[in-house]
């Protein structure tokens, strides 16, 4: 499931923030706990890594390490399972002064689940999988097909999965005459029908039940895509659900990868389209309902402070500080909150208005 924006501006904070952390020596500890894994592991194996740091050398050194285990642990004897999406535990002495003390203890609950186990005492604290999830989780089909075969795929974020992959074992062209190479061509001609429905059999299997699928791409050499979609009888949904067609010379798992690169224009543009129509409807209402919208930061925290909003706009231009603050004051009255970038006109414009905004449940004035 896509993170919502509030989840992505509290992700996005919290890997910032530990991203400036760098200890002297290795002795930050990063804990990854999966979702559904068993805690009491988890306790036992820093217990064990106490144990070993005995035989840590620098007095200072074993002595951070040490502590940092030991604040995990406290916070992993006092959970009775790990929470639903597994926790990310970080520890250690972040002090840059030799023989000081800064000590730091998190315990962070990702919003989507941790698949990876791991432990680290580094020079760092390790954030990677944090970042993964980060990564957009809007999903499109991919298709690539031509007569002879054809490759179903998935775009996840900017990682491509290649699901199945057919060959369709049409024969070629005959180099017959008359009335053979017309039977001959009719039979190739409904094989390749048959092969297409079979297709869009396995499209529909792969893609009807996907709950965040944004759009399908099909891709193939000369007029064999547009074959597929006329005589495939791909289910209507999925049909309506196609947003770009190109002209790919393979329909392998290379094919996926240009289908994707030809259609950057088309992924970069569902973004921006979803962006223009929040600041189109902002604007409309701004235009035709003023008291049912409010702009500027100390209107529309005004406004948030009295329950009043039901969507709240941001400028991802707007200072982090008062970014948090509304999205704080936000929370307790469940607001939706949609971030808005500067790269559409729209986006200039709104930023230009105070780079704040947001539509109201009920007028304030």
């Amino acid at each position: 499931m896509a993170l919502d924006e509030k989840e992505r501006s509290e992700l996005e904070e919290f890997i910032e923030r530990m991203r400036g952390y760098r200890a002297r020596h290795t002795e930050l500890i990063t804990v990854l706990v999966p979702a559904g894994f068993d805690i009491n592991l988890i306790t036992k194996q820093l217990e064990s890594e106490k144990s070993t740091a005995t035989n840590i050398k620098s007095t200072g050194t074993r002595k951070n390490v040490q502590e940092a285990l030991e604040s995990l642990i406290r916070i992993t004897k006092g959970m009775k399972k790990a929470p639903k999406n597994g926790i990310a535990l970080f520890s250690g002495n972040v002090s840059q002064t030799e023989g000081q003390d800064n000590f730091i203890t998190e315990a962070f609950e990702p919003p989507e689940e941790l698949g990876v186990r791991l432990y680290r005492c580094d020079q760092t604290f390790v954030i990677d999988p944090l970042d993964e999830i980060l990564e957009i989780k809007e999903l499109y089909g991919l298709i690539v097909i031509e007569r002879n075969e054809a490759t179903i795929g998935l775009l996840v974020g900017k990682k491509i999965k290649v699901l199945q992959k057919f060959e369709s074992f049409i024969p070629g062209k005959t180099n017959k005459g008359g009335q053979s190479a017309a039977r001959y061509a009719r039979i190739r001609d409904n094989m390749a029908k048959e092969f297409f429905r079979k297709i869009a059999e396995v499209v529909k299997t792969e893609f009807f039940d996907l709950k965040n699928l944004q759009g399908i791409l099909v891709g193939g050499p000369g007029p064999t895509k547009e074959d597929f979609l006329k005589e495939g009888q791909l289910v209507t949904s999925l049909k309506e659900k196609v947003i770009g067609i190109k002209d790919i010379g393979y329909a392998d798992e290379h094919g996926l990868e240009l289908l994707v690169e030809a259609s950057e224009d088309i992924l970069s543009g569902q973004e921006i389209t979803k962006e223009k129509k929040l600041m189109e409807k902002f604007f409309d209402k701004l235009g035709k309902d003023k008291d049912k919208t409010s702009y500027k930061l100390a209107e529309v925290k005004k406004a948030l402070e009295m329950g009043a909003v039901d969507t709240l706009f941001i400028s991802k231009k707007l200072g982090k500080k008062d970014q948090v603050e509304l999205e704080k004051i936000a929370d307790k009255t469940a607001v939706k909150i949609e971030l808005i970038s500067n790269e559409t006109e729209e986006g200039i414009q709104f930023l230009n208005l105070g780079g704040v905004g947001a539509i109201l449940r009920f007028k304030i004035k």
